[in-house]
């Protein structure tokens, strides 16, 4: 008995590796601290008080009062050794119990409120219940009530595991979720280190065959019985939930099929002494599928379980108290039940662990929550236990730690500390690799971002003078050109009398034209400059569209018509308003226009064509059947001062290479778009779409531009 004592104190190891290895990394010295903790608290507590009341002479059934704080001393016979091994074996029970809330309250009570709970537990609620169930183990005889009613559960699925879960429930809905588990940005939280946990399951395995062979209380001929009962009910436990798992997501989850195996260790210690063979297999298997089922039901209700410890040990606990009367051997149930009777009672044991070790727990934890909270601080648990309880971290931790610094400083100019000869120095290696290449990046980056910005600043500046000469040197060329038309004018007029010679009017007469043209030009070249100078303004008012582009036609008609080129103009009736600037939109049309009948051959076709799009925007179309342009070309044609030399015949024409950037400038000054759609030697279509804000509904604008 001594040795099953060791393997069952083995679990303790078993339930560290196996929950601190399921928490995150920033929790798990927290976890494994708590474990220690509750052994030292549950086996001084279950010493003072709760041996006493579990196994004392019994009052009425209910609490033991005998056996309290024993003292015992090698060669003295006021305790008979086989006492103090009972002694010593329960004591590794009491601790199991114990350890079965730690994993589930896991990441967010503090250290504090673990303690509390620990020793409520184990010198309270579990020697109470362990006294109605397992009483009279100790001096041979019934005395707890339940066990006089024939209540069977051999090594704890509800005594030990059940009423564990039980305050482990009452302890995590207290508490509450852990943040980011639930909720809009819910997500599952991830193991940090899966194959310890693994470790942690084959250690309580192995324990487990302490836990129940130790049970008979003596090496007798059911112990290999026992033994392989326990081991085929894991087995099938953890194969169960890999089918299942499998079956349902294609995959089997690691922490599942772990818990798999320990359900149906869970659901085997019940009754292993009274099953078949094949019986025990299915214990365990539906142990498994019982645990699976109720970690999904505690998901959906937002109970959150941080090792599922409530399913493996409360729902299997339950399963396999409840099988001893579905498969145990009838003939030992006590005063000749039936199944059916066996049942009741087995039912019955479950329900009262349930209400008396729930309901107790609860009560309690609730009055303490409310004078000493045991929820650790928001800021605490997004920490990490490790550190806000104990100061404590890790090399991992501190690589996290100081990645998780620079994010929030948005400085990567400095590496991470690397701890050598370790995983996490690894990581820091290779992050400092990362960070390296990063801020050299980052460096290039920013050099070939101050000469872009140089190199704008200096094109910015070279076109703010060059807009400024232009505008400058137009203002100086208008004077003496206006003064040159007006007196070219009185002289073709002979207003002062014939010049005589016919050659001389048509000299004047030429004189006239030329200065006009040029005068054109440098109202164009002045215009665009101040688009560019940003120095353009807009005199916007309401427009008739049909009379702008009625005036814009017979302005252009007789262009038109002395190159041979048919004009068409299309008005829809009905059009509404335009709130524009006249002028621009005037040189707008007459711009597209002009540039259509120059760079069409005779008799070809120009069409002029406003129109209202299915969006309310008014859109102005010209098109033509002239030369067209490649698509390569359209974005040299919209460059000013660029003239496309295509065909000498055509391209040779008149002009500086300035509508089109023009017009595209007056344009976007009015927030519209122009489109160009071209073919070489199948014309060309221009489309100025405004925007719908400038569309004017009955005398109303839809919206200021």
């Amino acid at each position: 008995m001594l040795v099953c004592t060791v393997l069952v104190l083995l679990m303790q190891a078993g339930f560290t590796c196996l929950e601190s290895g399921l928490v995150r990394a920033k929790n798990s010295i927290n976890v494994a601290v708590k474990n220690v903790v509750d052994f030292c608290v549950s086996g001084l507590g279950f010493w003072a008080i709760g041996f006493g009341l579990m196994f004392g002479a019994s009052q009425s059934g209910l609490i033991g009062a005998s056996e309290f704080a024993m003292v015992g001393q090698a060669g003295s016979s006021d305790v008979l050794p086989w006492t103090m091994v009972f002694f010593f074996f329960q004591l590794a029970f009491c601790s199991t119990s114990t350890t079965v809330v730690s994993g589930a309250v896991a990441e967010r009570m503090n250290f504090r409120g673990y303690i509390i709970t620990a020793a409520i537990l184990s010198t309270l609620i579990y020697p109470v219940f362990g006294h109605w169930a397992w009483g009279g183990l100790l001096f041979g005889e019934s005395a707890g009530w339940l066990e006089k009613l024939g209540f069977i559960d051999f090594a704890g699925s509800t005594v030990v595991h059940s009423v564990g879960g039980w305050i482990a429930l009452a302890a995590i809905i207290v508490m509450g979720p852990r943040i980011g588990r639930f909720g809009k940005d819910g997500r599952p939280i991830e193991a940090h280190d899966m194959p310890i946990a693994t470790l942690g399951m084959f250690l309580l395995w192995i324990g487990w065959f302490g836990f129940n062979g130790g049970s008979t209380l003596a090496l007798n001929a059911s112990v290999p019985f026992i033994l392989v009962h326990t081991m085929l009910a894991a087995a099938a436990g953890g194969f169960a939930v890999v089918m299942v798992t499998w079956w349902r997501n294609g995959l089997p989850p690691v922490d599942q099929t772990i818990n798999g195996v320990l359900a149906g260790l869970v659901a085997i210690t019940a009754n292993c002494h009274l099953v078949n063979t094949p019986s025990a297999i299915l214990i365990g298997a539906i142990g498994g599928i019982v645990s699976y089922i109720a970690s999904g039901v505690l998901e959906a209700h937002k109970i959150d379980d941080a090792v599922d410890a409530v399913p493996v040990h409360l729902a299997a606990g339950v399963w396999g108290t409840l099988a001893v009367a579905i498969f145990g051997d009838q003939a030992q149930f006590l005063d000749g039940h039936t199944r059916l009777e066996q049942f009741g009672v087995q039912l019955l044991g479950v329900s009262v662990a349930g209400v008396f070790a729930f309901g107790a727990g609860f009560v309690v934890l609730k009055i303490v929550n409310r004078f000493l909270p045991l929820r650790v601080s928001e800021e605490a648990e997004r920490m990490g236990l490790n550190v806000a309880e104990h100061g404590a971290s890790s090399s991992l931790l501190d690589v996290l730690g100081a990645m998780e610094a620079q994010a929030k400083r948005s400085d990567f100019s400095r590496p991470v500390h690397v701890e050598p000869f370790t995983e996490a120095g690894e990581i820091a290696v290779r992050y400092n690799q990362v960070l390296e290449k990063f801020n050299h990046e980052v460096m290039e980056r920013e050099r070939t971002a101050g000469e872009l910005r140089d190199a704008r600043d200096a094109a910015e500046l070279a076109n703010s003078t060059k807009s400024q000469f232009l505008a400058n040197m137009s203002h100086e060329l208008r004077t003496p050109l206006n003064a040159i038309i007006g007196f070219s004018e009185l002289m073709n007029g002979e207003l002062f009398g014939p010049m005589g010679n016919e050659r001389y009017k048509e000299y004047v007469d030429d004189i006239h034209k030329s200065s006009n043209h040029l005068l054109s030009l440098i109202n164009d070249i002045l215009d665009l400059s101040k688009v560019e100078a940003d120095r353009y303004e807009l005199y916007e008012e309401e427009l008739e569209v049909d009379r702008i582009v009625e005036s814009c036609s017979r302005m252009i008609h007789h262009r038109a018509a002395d190159a041979g080129v048919s004009l068409h103009v299309e008005v829809v009736e009905g059009l509404p308003m335009l709130f524009a600037d006249k002028r621009a939109m005037r040189q707008i049309i007459l711009n597209l226009v002009s540039n259509a009948v120059k760079f069409t051959p005779r008799g070809g076709r120009v069409e002029l064509a406003p129109f209202l799009e299915p969006d309310r925007r008014l859109a102005f179309r010209v098109s033509d059947t002239g030369v067209g342009i490649a698509k390569e070309d359209i974005p040299l044609a919209l460059e000013p001062f660029r003239q496309i030399n295509l065909d000498s015949t055509v391209y040779a024409a008149e002009g500086t290479g300035l509508g089109l950037p023009l017009t595209r400038a007056l344009a976007r000054l009015h927030g519209a778009s122009l489109v160009i759609e071209s073919e070489p030697r199948q014309g060309t279509t221009i489309t100025v779409r405004m925007p719908y804000t400038r569309t004017v509904e009955d005398n109303t604008m839809l919206a200021t531009a």
